[in-house]
């Protein structure tokens, strides 16, 4: 039996064939941003790549007629839904919604120049401050050493030889002159506890009314800490002009006796630290003596005989 088709069902029986459907729109997607710092996930939008509909995304696959068409509603809403949260936005020359952009305050290149200006300035600090512990604690150590003194002592002086004579000077005025030899012996003693000294001494002299008619000089050495030491000393005067001092001397057949003044700086030097912690002193020694020709034995000296200072 025949039934007469009317034209809907025709219509709706009508195979789609793409070849016959005519051109479909061109989808966009639009996703929220992840690099977006102030909270708002629709201020930031990302492109998808353009596709002639949703069903040939490849994250939308398609199945049937169903799928397309719940793809293409899916696909609508969300591009709707982002579109109108909040009114229309401004776009750019791409049609796409502009978006703010956040400035970082500051370059990394300024952050590692302070980084590194603050490193130096800390350097700076530091040294500093190790300066001035150390240059307190040299001189804490200066002010202990201070009262530490190399301790002279004037033992004896043997006069070898001695001679008064008649004669004239290099410009040959006539005058009497003095010869005299002899050793000057001296005990030092060093009390620092921390440091040895270096121990010297300025012209020693035999002084005869102002006139140095012997002279010697003690050499230069190095004594330990907590150390005593002999040392010796030569004298030596050879025919030295007494010009108008020379009057006063009484010469005999038996001999002669010379009034002389013993007179010389003993100079130390102590490293406390080094060449940078130094302690200098001087001892200025003066000692009466009188020599006698007839007489050869040592002539000793007193603690009080000499005067130190």
């Amino acid at each position: 039996m025949m039934h007469t088709k009317s034209e809907s069902d025709i219509t709706s029986l009508a195979p789609s064939s793409p070849s016959r459907s005519p051109k479909r729109p061109v989808y966009y997607v639009q996703s929220p941003s992840r690099d977006s710092h102030d909270g708002d996930k629709s201020s930031s939008m990302q492109a998808t790549p353009m596709y002639n509909s949703p069903m040939e995304s490849p994250s939308h696959p398609s199945f049937g007629r169903h799928s397309r068409n719940s793809s293409a509603s899916r696909f609508s809403g969300i591009f709707r839904s982002s579109s109108g949260r909040k009114g229309s936005r401004k776009r750019n020359d791409k049609g796409w919604p502009e978006c703010n952009v956040i400035m970082e305050e500051g370059s990394y290149d300024d952050m590692d120049y302070d980084k590194g200006f603050i490193r130096r300035f800390q350097a700076l600090i530091a040294l500093c401050g190790f300066i001035v512990l150390f240059s307190v604690f040299c001189l804490i150590l200066w002010g202990a050493s201070r009262p530490y003194k190399a301790e002279i002592t004037v033992r004896s002086l043997t006069v070898h030889d001695v001679y008064v004579m008649e004669g004239t000077d290099n410009t040959g005025v006539p005058t009497k002159m003095l010869t005299i030899n002899g050793s000057l012996k001296m005990s030092v003693y060093n009390p620092a506890s921390l440091f040895g000294i270096h121990v010297s001494s300025a012209p020693i002299n035999l002084v005869y009314s102002q006139i140095a008619v012997a002279s010697g000089q003690l050499k230069k050495y190095y004594q330990p800490r907590k150390s005593h030491r002999l040392v010796s000393v030569n004298l030596e005067g050879d025919k030295v002009p007494l010009y108008g001092a020379g009057s006063n001397l009484a010469v005999s057949s038996t001999g002669v006796q010379v009034p002389l003044q013993l007179e010389f700086v003993v100079k130390s030097r102590g490293n406390v630290v080094g060449k940078l912690v130094r302690t200098r002193h001087r001892r200025r020694i003066s000692c009466p003596v009188l020599i006698d020709s007839t007489n050869t034995k040592p002539i000793k000296f007193k603690q009080n005989s000499c005067t130190y200072e």
